[in-house]
């Protein structure tokens, strides 16, 4: 058989051996090119004619919405035709039921403009006042003789309210467009505006459509008739996006739609832009359209977009493309085979050759003897021995004497089954270094094959295959930083314990630790710290048990300990005495020495659970008690601890439900100054409205809601809800009132919380200087660096920070001499025990007089009897808040008890 090296490829390629494959080649190429082309045609003539059908069936929809809406003005016109006179109350029960938000999206608002003389000026913003518009004005006042103000506006939103009195006839794009309305006795539109509802222009072009409505119902003929007949306008708003988003997300979503006025493209003129893609640059195909409505013309520009184009790909033309030349590839690879088989057939017979050369196995060809003949190349890189030299070696002696004879019966068994390949035979053999490497072939007797004429043994090196294994059995069960068992390899071993416990009945017990305070090591000194730290517990750990004992890290700072035998829970507990003592130390990492300490769960088998599962889950419910308590302690499971934590997660699932189903308030208490009586804010309070238990007070499910992480979205809750509370109050006259809210530590060390109080300062509106921020005393535990960075972050929004607690924890000087706070508050156990306990009278008198000194201001919160306050007021105390002058309240309550409290006279 002719070989790939007596045949080479250069050879089989040449062209006068493949003339008649590179022509099929060549052929099949042209042919799927055209037919490449022509696909592509194809779709380029649907995609076009899908955009032209969009582009004509949005300017017929737009057309068909335009008239609808001139119809409803229309119909408003009517009204008066009918009436004569339309009250307010007539007026908007008319277009309340015309429904414009569901029926005719886009319209702001459809109103009645009044013709007022200059004469009738008085009695008309009477008349208006009088209706319940107490605020109503005409504006801007020109010089007559004639004004136009907007009289009715619904629906009666705030925004439409303020657009009431305003004199359309002043604006010189309104006024063209009433004019030829009037003259022409047909609605007009008005060119492009912003709407005097907005309070700043939001990006979003407007336009007006004016009617107008004649003395007695009937239009003039005559055109000075109609100037001295009319009565006034009715009118609608509208809002150029809200108007035709709809419009062009239902027909035309991957369109990019402009519409300019007056047919100029340009930015003043651009009424409307759907902004999905470049107009410049970026389109492949274009059209553009007149709309006519109301006297003026729109010009409507539509383009393609990448999305466009996207979803109108097809895939038919590279299909094409590719299956032809894999079918070219095919057709040149099948004549190439013709070839090289006429080729083989027609050349000389070679000789076999069964020794291969390649790298990753060793062949060997043995005489009847088993005297090596012939040693393939590769030996020389996987033994060390030179092929050439093989005759020289002694097998016996290369061959672990356990392994020989295993060797000498496989060629024994293919000599006698010559050209069949024997069964995997394993051997260690020694390599030219000595080394013991070990390897696994099989014997092939080719006797009779001429150009081998022995026994070919291969065999395979599985040195580097056995130590990969090896790697991977160890990354598979240890863990690869501390190099104890991991959680599979110690739940395998727990199983094993728990069915030797289960069998024998004999004790043993599973230990869960987690490391205090390892989270802010690994923030504060970095992870390479925490690493090191990792690794001096896990060899803590293996020194305080036995050899036949356990030790496993789970992941992080949670390490698991098995105590396989044991007699009782008191040994157990030594176990963890012992523990307690060898890890409670202080060790120095990255130049800083940290305390280290640990709390333990401890879980006893059989006796509390013959489950592996519910072990683990016992001792963990042991551990975290451990922690509860204190830390640096061990607790034993109980069956209490698993009842609580039932209840815990039922608590935590009401918790998320009640999230969800927005069945939380705020109640507010109001915060006085103690000179004057006056109330000078409100502090919120997060209420939960239990379906069972009714109101709950943030004490009962704060520290569930920080443990889950709820805390981040019940905090963004009630900061969104206190800043729409103080614009309530500021719309209801007091303006002046500063809104306080509750923060807990997990919130202001949350790293998107300073972003999140900008934005919601931005949505809401409110002042940042009507917000005060309660931060509780516990934040100044925290990193000083990180929590400085936060303060002054917060502190230049322009909101007040409080300081919450004060006189409970680690409050230093030195932190409130650094920090960008405004107000501290004493804590209520204080206040409580004024003026019966002189300790509390003396810290109270302390904080404040230190708080002057500092220039803070003093609140005292819990204030409930005339004796504290009394007291606080003769301290120099500059604010209180407490049930004595009112509990919290709700929004309705909150209201009325601020209007009787200014109603007070002043304190003097």
């Amino acid at each position: 058989m002719m070989t790939k090296k007596e045949l080479p490829l250069r050879k089989l390629l040449k062209f006068r051996n493949a003339w008649v494959a590179w022509g099929v080649f060549l052929v099949s190429v042209i042919a799927t090119i055209l037919l490449w082309q022509l696909s592509i045609r194809l779709v380029e003539d649907r995609t076009e004619a899908r955009f032209r059908t969009q582009s004509l069936q949005l300017r017929t929809a737009i057309e068909e919405r335009l008239l609808n809406y001139e119809q409803v003005l229309a119909g408003s016109a009517g009204l008066f035709a009918v009436s004569g006179r339309v009250t307010r109350e007539q007026w908007s029960e008319y277009v309340n039921k015309v429904d414009i938000n569901r029926y005719y999206p886009g319209i702001e608002g459809i109103g009645f403009v009044e013709r007022i003389g200059v004469r009738q000026m008085a009695d008309h913003i009477s008349s208006v006042r009088a209706q319940g518009i107490y605020d109503y004005l005409v504006r801007p006042l020109g010089k007559g003789p004639y004004y136009y103000p907007m009289v009715y506006l619904e629906p009666g939103t705030d925004r439409n309210r303020r657009a009431l009195g305003y004199d359309a006839f002043s604006d010189p794009v309104h006024r063209s467009a009433m004019e030829r309305a009037r003259d022409a006795a047909v609605p007009m539109v008005t060119g492009k505006v912003v709407l005097v509802q907005e309070s700043v222009d939001e990006d979003q072009a407007g336009f007006l459509m004016y009617y107008p409505v004649f003395q007695g119902g009937e239009v003039p003929e005559i055109r000075a008739e109609r100037r001295m007949m009319l009565a006034g306008y009715v009118f609608s708003a509208f809002r150029m996006n809200s108007l035709f988003d709809g419009i062009v997300g239902l027909i035309s979503p991957f369109l990019d739609v402009r519409i300019y006025d007056n047919g100029v493209v340009s930015r003043d003129t651009l009424m409307y832009g759907s902004n999905l893609g470049s107009l410049e640059n970026d389109f492949s195909f274009e059209m553009s359209q007149t709309v006519s409505l109301g006297g003026r013309d729109w010009l409507l520009q539509t383009r393609s977009t990448p999305a466009f184009d996207y979803l109108a790909s097809d895939a038919r033309p590279p299909i094409v493309l590719g299956s032809g030349l894999a079918i070219s590839l095919l057709l040149w690879l099948f004549a190439l085979a013709l070839i090289r088989s006429r080729m083989i057939a027609q050349a000389s017979a070679g000789r076999y050759r069964a020794i291969t050369e390649g790298a990753a196995n060793v062949t060997l060809v043995l005489d009847e003897e088993g005297h090596a003949l012939y040693a393939s190349p590769s030996s020389k890189d996987i033994l060390g021995f030179d092929p050439d030299a093989v005759d020289q070696l002694e097998f016996d002696q290369l061959v672990h004497a356990d392994d020989w004879s295993a060797l000498k019966r496989g060629f024994k068994d293919a000599m006698a089954e010559p050209g069949k390949q024997m069964p995997v035979v394993r051997a260690r053999i020694r390599d030219a270094q000595s080394r013991w490497r070990d390897m696994e072939g099989t014997y092939t007797a080719m006797l009779t094959v001429p150009g081998v004429n022995g026994v070919v043994l291969s065999l395979r090196d599985l040195t580097q295959l056995k130590a990969a294994q090896s790697e991977l059995h160890r990354l598979a069960f240890y863990d690869p930083l501390t190099g104890l068992a991991n959680r599979q390899l110690f739940r395998d071993r727990l199983d094993h314990v728990v069915r030797r416990c289960r069998r024998s009945g004999e004790p043993a017990a599973l230990m869960f630790l987690d490391l205090d305070g390892f989270k802010r090591i690994n923030d504060t000194l970095g992870h390479d710290a925490g690493d090191e730290l990792l690794c001096q517990v896990a060899q803590w750990l293996q020194g305080c048990v036995r050899e036949e004992d356990s030790v496993a890290r789970l992941g992080g700072d949670e390490f698991v300990v098995l105590l396989s035998r044991i007699s009782d829970s008191d040994a157990a507990g030594r176990v963890a005495e012992s523990i307690l003592r060898r890890l409670c130390q202080r060790i120095r990492l990255n130049e800083h020495e940290v305390g280290v300490t640990v709390s333990i769960g401890i879980t006893m088998i059989p006796d509390d659970s013959e489950d592996a599962g519910t072990l683990m889950k016992y001792a963990d419910l042991a551990m975290y008690r451990a922690k509860e308590v204190g830390r640096n302690t061990y607790q034993f499971f109980t069956p209490a601890m698993n009842i609580k934590a039932a209840r815990r997660l039922l608590q935590q699932e009401e918790l998320a439900t009640a999230l969800e189903g927005d069945r939380f308030v705020l109640h507010y208490q109001p915060k006085l100054d103690l000179a004057s009586q006056r109330v000078i804010g409100v502090e919120a309070f997060l209420r939960w409205h239990h379906p069972e238990k009714g109101l709950v007070s943030a004490q009962q499910f704060i520290s569930l809601a920080e443990e889950t992480g709820l805390i981040i979205r019940l905090g963004e809750l009630a900061l969104r809800q206190a800043c729409i509370q103080v614009q309530a109050l500021e719309r209801a006259g007091f303006e002046s009132l500063k809104m306080a809210v509750n923060l807990s530590v997990r919130q202001l060390t949350d790293s998107g919380f300073p972003d999140l109080m900008r934005r919601v300062i931005t949505e809401t509106g409110v002042s940042p200087d009507r917000l005060e921020l309660e931060m509780p005393a516990e934040l100044l535990d925290e990193d000083p660096r990180l929590v400085r960075e936060l303060l002054v972050s917060l502190s230049d929004l322009g909101v007040c920070l409080i300081l919450d607690d004060f006189g409970t924890g680690s409050c230093s000087l030195a932190a409130l001499q650094q920090l960008p706070l405004n107000v501290i508050k004493i804590d209520h156990r204080f206040i409580r025990d004024i003026p019966y306990n002189v300790s509390a009278t003396d810290v109270a008198s302390a904080v404040i007089a230190l708080a002057h000194q500092l220039h803070l201001t003093v609140v005292a919160e819990g204030v409930e009897t005339m004796q504290q306050l009394n007291f606080l007021k003769s301290a120099g105390c500059a604010q209180g808040q407490g049930n004595l002058f009112s509990y919290p309240l709700d929004e309705d309550a909150l209201i009325g008890f601020l209007i009787r409290q200014y109603e007070k006279p002043l304190i003097s």
